[in-house]
């Protein structure tokens, strides 16, 4: 049996088990086979247009009637900053020559955008059971919408501080996110990423500082990991890298090819990337121009510079420019589909828990 299964209960879920909603590497079918196999898929939507969301809704809903996760992004979008945007192109000026590429050619849009009327439109329509945020929250007129179709709604905290906020704002349920975590913090009372905490300090803290029940996340892959976020006092695990091995991962082969081969070590918070701090594997623009950039512009305009060096050197076979998104816990991941993955976590996690678990007491005689 799960020791707490409050997060199971909030969201209707047979596991406490939610697959991590990673912008550009998950879609439709991913999240329909987790969900179908009893954990909670989750659907990024930050780099899809109201259009492409309801195309991956009907999908998601022609497929299964169980819960899902509808995640956006609710950063303010950054001031124009032309000195430092000529800055960041002028400091990428070497790898546009060494490509064969036009340095002064219009930089493309940053294709990340924060959660709109427009997008609520859509939340209203399709009635999720849950919606998720990262970067804290939206207005509050947004977020009332949201609450009004009934969907829990939850959000990242990187600091106790952070956590006791989200739930003054009325948050269902808290996803405190640790250092090992891959990709975007989820930062949002401070800029200063030096301090944050791992999973196993933070998590903890933040049981302590809430009621609302909370979901790990960071470095979490194996059976191992469920168990000892339990253990901290977490209601269910939040878990991304290990689904970017499955079949379904909409990644590129250089991102699988260098997942596979990713050990402990290999990782770093870089700006270089969208001009936001994220957890990725270290590669070339990463050792040579971060891995924190102090002329990266703010997020997520900080993509659309290097978007015509990734789609050069990706077409040439190689990963020099390309966010190759992952936590510290690659090493753990399994090649196999993401439906198998979720019934395999949640099934090796019991049986440590049993293992685990104190012998009864004998009767009296």
């Amino acid at each position: 049996m799960w020791p707490d299964h409050r997060i199971q209960d909030l969201f209707q879920i047979e596991l406490p088990i939610i697959q991590a909603p990673m912008a550009g590497s998950v879609g439709a079918e991913m999240v329909i086979a987790v969900s179908e196999a009893g954990g909670l898929g989750s659907l990024p939507c930050a780099m899809l247009n109201p259009e492409q969301l309801k195309t991956e809704i009907r999908i998601i809903r022609q497929r299964t009637s169980r819960a899902i996760n509808l995640n956006f992004f609710c950063h303010r979008p950054p001031q124009a900053d032309a000195a430092r945007e000529g800055a960041w192109k002028k400091r990428l000026e070497s790898y546009y020559l060494e490509l064969g590429l036009d340095p002064q050619a219009p930089v493309p849009a940053a294709a990340r955008a924060p959660f709109d009327s427009a997008m609520c439109d859509v939340v209203q329509e399709f009635t999720p059971e849950v919606v998720s945020f990262h970067f804290g929250l939206p207005e509050r007129a947004l977020l009332d919408r949201v609450r009004a179709t009934g969907a829990k709604i939850i959000s990242s905290a990187t600091t106790a501080d952070e956590a006791r906020w989200l739930e003054d704002q009325g948050c269902d349920a808290i996803i405190a996110q640790g250092y090992e975590a891959g990709g975007h913090r989820g930062v949002f009372l401070t800029g200063d990423i030096s301090t944050q905490a791992g999973t196993m300090a933070l998590v903890p803290q933040v049981v302590d500082a809430v009621k609302v029940p909370v979901i790990a996340a960071g470095g979490i892959a194996d059976a191992r990991g469920i168990v000892a976020a339990f253990a901290l006092g977490a209601s269910a695990v939040q878990i991304g890298t290990a689904y970017l091995f499955c079949p379904e991962a909409k990644i590129s082969s250089l991102h699988r090819d260098a997942l596979m081969r990713a050990k402990d070590n290999d990782t770093v918070l870089t700006n270089v990337f969208t001009g936001r701090p994220a957890r990725g594997i270290v590669n070339r623009v990463v050792r040579e121009v971060g891995p924190m950039s102090g002329i990266a512009p703010g997020f997520p305009l900080g993509a659309g510079a290097l978007a015509p060096l990734r789609a050069t050197a990706e077409t040439a076979g190689s990963g020099d420019f390309s966010p190759l998104w992952s936590g510290q816990a690659a090493a753990f991941g399994r090649e196999m589909p993401a439906g198998d993955l979720t019934r395999q976590l949640g099934t090796e996690a019991l049986a440590y828990l049993s293992r685990l678990a104190p012998a009864p007491s004998p009767r009296p005689a």
